[in-house]
């Protein structure tokens, strides 16, 4: 069975003498909270209770709310990771950053940020691939990679291979079949997952992206068609990047490589 590497991480503190045996008993619980001002409540036990990171949303949170957040996570649990964040989001939580020695890193393309006082996970030995239809669908196969890498796998990609040129995805695959997952992305019809989980013999999460426009645009027709997929695929809500990096980091996590 594989050990969930946030507790080997915890233990080897405990037995080096980093952190007292009350401290740890707590985070083993997995039941931390800590109060933000009279507007958040941090979440701190989740990457031991359920094996995957907090993540913070900062759609529709006052910028200097979001940073105070963003960096009191990081400094008391030395990593944090910011979806769907703005330029401006962004530029305020750079700001407090500086001030308090928090390093962040901004994923432009996934409108991610990541901020640490800590090193990188350790790697768990899972490997993901994660393909696009088109380059349209790249923002959210962004985001689903940086959760994805956050739980300690290794992340493999392949962008705009979709079936309006389908000769290009078999080339695209080669490289990708040992992959533990496959996390496909696709707007407008939604089509690629299906193909992609008729040709390999892994578990494939379907992601439809909010493009093509008109009569069910807007990844309505793609949620559809995935829902419908006579391939066996599983599938997330329209432009779900976080749940589905965040899922299959769970399932090569659980069978992955050691």
């Amino acid at each position: 069975m594989r050990v969930n590497p946030v507790l080997s991480v915890l233990l080897e503190r405990y037995k080096n003498g980093e952190i007292a045996l009350d401290d740890a008993a707590q985070e083993i619980e997995g039941l931390r909270l800590e109060r933000v001002g009279d507007f958040a409540c941090l979440d701190l036990g989740r990457a031991v209770r359920c094996g995957m990171p907090e993540v913070v949303l900062a759609e529709g949170k006052d910028p200097e709310h979001l940073a105070e957040i963003a960096v009191r996570h990081a400094e008391t649990a030395g990593r944090c990771v910011v979806t769907r964040v703005t330029p401006e989001q962004a530029a305020a939580v750079q700001a407090l950053c500086t001030g308090k020695g928090v390093k962040m890193e901004y994923r432009t393309q996934a409108k991610v940020l990541v901020l640490s006082t800590s090193a990188a996970p350790e790697p768990t030995g899972g490997v993901i691939a994660v393909i696009t239809a088109g380059t349209s669908d790249i923002r959210v196969a962004e985001e689903a990679k940086v959760i994805a890498e956050e739980m300690g796998c290794v992340v493999r990609t392949a962008y705009d291979v979709g079936a309006a040129g389908i000769h290009r995805l078999f080339p695209a695959l080669r490289p990708l079949l040992d992959a533990d997952v496959f996390v496909v992305c696709a707007g407008r019809e939604g089509t690629l997952p299906a193909v992609v989980a008729g040709l390999v013999d892994k578990p494939v999460l379907g992601v439809p992206v909010s493009t093509g426009y008109g009569y069910m645009g807007e990844g309505r027709a793609a949620l559809a068609s995935m829902l419908q997929s006579c391939s066996v695929i599983a599938v997330v809500n329209i432009d779900a990047g976080f749940t589905a990096g965040a899922f299959a980091a769970r399932i090569a996590n659980s069978g992955g490589k050691s």
